[in-house]
């Protein structure tokens, strides 16, 4: 991967050997790996390792996760928060847990559509519960940096399983309590 990095170097006009660049192509490839670490963890076993039988009914949020991420059509990143709840029909979850299902699909080449999905889908699958909803608020640099410039936009995207998508009342106070509200 530093071969390919000094490559780039090369082909945007800089010198690979000067001083300031010499040790770039590793850090460049080091920090590439660890960004995308995600493609070496397993969201189902991280979930499943801290599953819990507990007779307990009601919604269970965690709000306010904050994510990095890089977008695949242009390797720029993206960054926000994740809110995420579920309604659990007799297994919890470890809460640590959350976070880190979060960060597994966020530290991969991604779009915030289908990395709000999958962070949803997982969790549905694997704790059988009545119902999930994941809200992710994020800011793209590809928005920012590149392209149409727009310094103060982010997106929102939703995915509602179950009881939040068959039942507005739930849904509607999931969005409640985590305050909808810019990243």
């Amino acid at each position: 991967m530093e071969k390919f990095f000094e490559g780039i170097l090369r082909e945007i006009g800089e010198d690979p050997d000067r001083e300031g660049l010499r040790k770039t192509p590793a850090r460049c490839a080091k920090a590439l790996r660890e960004l995308t670490r995600g493609y070496e963890q397993d969201a189902e076993e991280i979930v499943k390792g801290a599953l819990f039988t507990e007779d307990y009914s009601e919604m269970i949020i965690m709000k306010d996760i904050d994510f990095y991420s890089l977008c695949e059509h242009h390797m720029l990143p993206f960054f926000g928060k994740v809110h995420m709840a579920y309604l659990p029909s007799g297994k919890i979850v470890g809460i640590s847990k959350m976070a880190r299902l979060v960060d597994v699909f966020a530290r991969r080449l991604q779009v915030q559509e289908r990395m709000t999905t999958q962070i949803a889908s997982l969790f549905m699958d694997t704790l059988d519960a009545e119902g999930v909803a994941v809200v992710v608020e994020a800011e793209h640099l590809c928005m920012r940096m590149r392209g149409v410039e727009k310094q103060n936009s982010y997106v929102v995207t939703s995915a509602m399983f179950g009881v939040f998508r068959d039942h507005q009342e739930t849904r509607e106070e999931f969005m409640n309590l985590i305050g909808h509200r810019r990243a």
